[in-house]
């Protein structure tokens, strides 16, 4: 055992509360760990105790938490702090432990182990094929809406017998049989989605009580991060794992609870000593990140909460400046404002461009804000935009390579039988459809069998034929190539970067970029990861978050959704938008407990903030080219103004040629005519001209026109597979994608 571990030495650098949270080892223990408070640490240290103390060893220990960033900086800690002693810890988010998991009993339920995991793009893509193949119309029952439902049944743990059984109305019962058929298909096609992950763990828990009893032996000590965020699943899973040695401790603050449209349940941690009896609870309230102020300005605004624990930050942090809040015309002066700052921070305080962040609550707001750091030379990054790895170039490729990997995949088939180009349209696709399923066999299967279709021609036949020959030439070098050299023959034999080349645009020359920067990635993944294939390089891939792709090293001034920016820390921060109808959103209003949701969410982001927080808010905002009046935010009336230097920057123009809308009912604080932000959410960015946009039959394009506004909003956009079409938007179900 290290020097580092033995004796308290590793303790010294605790408060005293963290060092009796650290040193309490035995039982259930909740460390209630305010904003800024050193939770990461107490948890690393407590690892790194566990360890040292010979309370366990590394590998009895399951540390859980929400990001694979998280995660990371988790591990690197406790292998910092114990020498490398560490190495056999379970660390990684819920998706990651639970895949893990089950890549070692996936057989027991059913599954390979070599089973793919479905993102969220592929699952609307089956969300959509389930609904064709059973003459379910998208119009009435949108793909997205059915798949939220889905997704939000396996969050709270309910299985399609059970939906069925509480479905009220005919959109639940249509969503339950969606659900049923949805679940089966995924199981044939040897696939799970992000939920199935922990709902299969549960289930195999349930159904194998022999494997539910070695790892409740063999996890002895359980840590659990951010724990207000966990859902029914996710704390049902926790509680069968910890049932026999009870030594679980959980991490968390119901004040930063803000994911509840995501299935978090806030009463898991407001229960934890009902669900636990005799739980040790540790209060965490210094804060070591902020100055006074802005601690002030935040717990001013989270004490109108009811549903909370109460507790009361402090800091030994100097008083620091007032908090700054400005009223603004609308959001091309708020932009404006943003940026001036920008630079003031700059050349006045000597910050750098990654000191500071600009937080808002819906994707929407961000254009404005780009356009005027882009005008200004201000460099950027934005967390949340459109993914590299949900890039269409991107994702055809690892559609090849995942159908290689597991040829019962009917969605990646489907995906690449007609890309490049072969001539095998979707009636040709449906009659191997049909046949697949007359003769009990996969796509694949059946496309090795294309010349029994005497419905098909006989070229297209041929067509199939070769694509299915190629797939299994590739499946069985699997073992023979590395992931790199395997990847790099199969874009080099579906010759994609020479018809890139070919089309010769800038457009074309960046997704041949694209492609070269895919490989590169899987190549310098196994260079990392000797021992692991290609299955692992995609589970890698699907299981990755927006924060995880984030450059925090690069000197650019970052953008990202409240939302986003929980468990980070800047020394500047803005946050904008602060209007009734958009923070808190107008589907908040009417609801106390989504209300206070937004009222964490604010918590939240003012917590990030270490030394100057900047607060936003436009007496009117554009949308589709109208501009409504607003109201600010109530939370603005809730901050102790003491704390606050206010800035009224407005000069209260018209804009000319602008509609306005004006409220007919000034009741504070509800607007009933500025426009609904529920269809608007953090989810879904503005559309404007050159904005990317996903269709659900003709796949993404680049808008290049807009006519009109609101539900006469018509647009032209050039996709990419099938030229230019013409929408209303009021019925094209776009995807906003940038």
């Amino acid at each position: 055992m290290t020097a580092t571990l033995k004796g308290n030495k590793l303790l010294t650098n605790l408060n005293a509360v963290q060092r009796e949270a650290v040193q309490h080892t035995d039982g259930p223990v909740l460390i209630h760990a305010g904003a800024g408070s050193g939770k990461t640490r107490v948890l690393t240290y407590r690892v790194a105790h566990l360890i040292g103390q010979g309370n366990a060893k590394p590998w009895q220990i399951l540390a859980v938490t929400f990001t694979n960033k998280a995660a990371a900086e988790m591990k690197e800690r406790i292998l910092a702090l114990s020498e490398g002693n560490a190495k056999d810890i379970w660390i990684g988010t819920f998706h990651s432990v639970c895949a893990r998991l089950l890549r070692v009993e996936a057989q027991k339920i059913g599954f390979d182990r070599n089973f793919l995991i479905f993102d969220r793009d592929d699952q609307i893509r089956f969300v959509k094929s389930v609904m064709k193949a059973n003459h379910i119309s998208e119009k009435q029952y949108a793909p997205d809406g059915v798949l939220s439902a889905i997704n939000g049944a396996k969050n709270a743990f309910v299985s399609p017998a059970q939906y069925q059984t509480i479905a009220k109305n005919p959109f639940e019962e249509t969503v339950a049989f969606v659900y049923g058929h949805y679940q089966r298909e995924m199981k044939e096609n040897n696939t799970m989605d992000f939920d199935d992950l922990l709902m299969n763990a549960l289930y195999l828990f349930q159904e194998h009580a022999d494997v539910l009893a070695h790892y409740q032996d063999k996890f002895k000590h359980i840590l659990v991060d951010e724990y207000q965020d966990t859902n029914r699943t996710q704390y049902l899973l926790l509680n069968q794992l910890a049932a026999k040695h009870k030594n679980i401790c959980v991490v968390g603050d119901d004040d930063q609870s803000i994911y509840r449209w995501r299935g978090a349940d806030i009463e898991n941690i407001l229960n934890i000593e009902r669900d636990y009896p005799g739980c040790k609870v540790f209060r965490l309230e210094q804060n070591y990140r902020s100055t006074k102020r802005i601690l002030h300005v935040a717990n001013s605004v989270v004490q109108h909460n009811v549903r909370r624990r109460h507790k009361a930050l402090w800091t030994e942090n100097d008083d620091g400046e007032k908090v700054t809040l400005v009223d603004l015309d609308d959001q091309i002066s708020e932009s404006l404002f943003v940026v001036s700052s920008i630079k003031d921070e700059l050349h006045k305080n000597g910050r750098n461009f990654s000191d500071l962040v600009i937080l808002y609550r819906t994707n929407a707001q961000s254009r404005v804000l780009e356009d005027a750091l882009r005008t200004s030379g201000i460099p950027y990054v934005i967390v949340g935009g459109v993914r590299f790895y949900e890039r269409k170039e991107v994702k055809d490729v690892l559609a090849y390579l995942r159908l290689i990997c597991n040829p019962k995949d009917a969605i990646s088939f489907k995906r690449v039988i007609n890309f490049p180009l072969r001539g095998i349209g979707e009636t040709s696709v449906a009659k191997l459809e049909t046949f697949a399923e007359e003769n009990s066999i996969s796509l694949l299967d059946a496309a090795g069998r294309a010349a029994e279709i005497f419905t098909i021609s006989g070229r297209i036949r041929k067509n199939i034929f070769d694509f299915a020959q190629m797939v299994r030439k590739y499946a069985a070098l699997k073992t023979e190539f590395s992931p790199g050299e395997l990847a790099r023959a199969v874009v080099d034999e579906i010759g994609l970067l020479r018809t890139f080349k070919e089309i010769g645009t800038e457009e074309s020359f960046g997704r041949a970029e694209n492609v070269r920067e895919l490989l590169s990635a899987i190549a310098n993944y196994c260079n990392m990861h000797k021992s692991s294939g290609l299955e692992h390089f995609l589970e890698e891939v699907t299981l990755i978050s927006d924060i995880d792709t984030w450059d925090d090293r690069s000197n650019a001034v970052t953008l990202m959704t409240l939302h986003s920016a929980k468990g980070l820390e800047f020394p500047v921060v803005y946050i904008t938008g602060l209007e009734e109808g958009l923070f808190p959103l107008t589907r908040t209003l009417d609801s106390n407990e989504e209300l206070e949701e937004e009222r964490r969410l604010f918590y939240v982001g003012a917590t990030r903030a270490k030394e100057k927080l900047y607060l936003t808010w436009a007496a009117r905002r554009l949308r589709y080219g109208e501009y409504f009046e607003n109201l600010p935010s109530r939370f603005i009336k809730e901050i102790d103004q003491e704390f606050v230097l206010r800035e009224n920057l407005r000069r209260g123009f018209e804009q000319p040629g602008q509609r306005r809308h004006r409220r007919t009912n000034t009741r504070e604080p509800r607007v009933d005519v500025m426009p609904a932000y529920d269809d608007f959410s953090q989810d879904m960015p503005q559309i404007y001209k050159g904005c990317e946009v996903k269709h659900g039959k003709f796949g993404i394009g680049k808008v290049v026109s807009i006519q009109g506004n609101g539900e006469n909003m018509r647009l032209i956009v050039k996709f990419y597979d099938v030229g230019e079409k013409k929408l209303l938007v009021k019925y094209a179900k776009l995807e906003v994608l940038s």
